[in-house]
């Protein structure tokens, strides 16, 4: 999600990240209703590790693509969660 890259990285380098999305370098998935009702079902069932609405919007896109690998710092959230299509996501990188 753009909310955490722009959260994470210095100004010029987002700045450089969004003329590369205008660009075409990189797609950027926005969020479709039914991903707003996955959101609330995983905040739902994980509430106990206060699953924000930004993590659970990357997951449900995530889950409607079957995409398996996921890039994050956040390995509390990203790494015990569980979808629909896997056990188990590959958080990039890697360890």
């Amino acid at each position: 999600m753009l909310v955490e890259l722009d959260h994470f990285v210095p100004t010029q380098a987002f700045a450089g990240f969004l003329d590369d999305v205008r660009r075409g370098a990189f797609v950027v998935e926005d969020l479709q209703a039914r991903d707003y009702a996955r959101v609330s079902e995983l905040t739902a069932a994980y509430a106990d590790l206060r699953l924000g609405f930004v993590d659970a919007a990357v997951l449900a896109v995530a889950e409607r693509l079957g995409e398996r690998r996921v890039a994050t710092l956040d390995r509390r959230h990203f790494g015990v969660v569980r979808l629909e299509h896997a056990d188990a996501l590959e958080l990039l990188p890697g360890e």
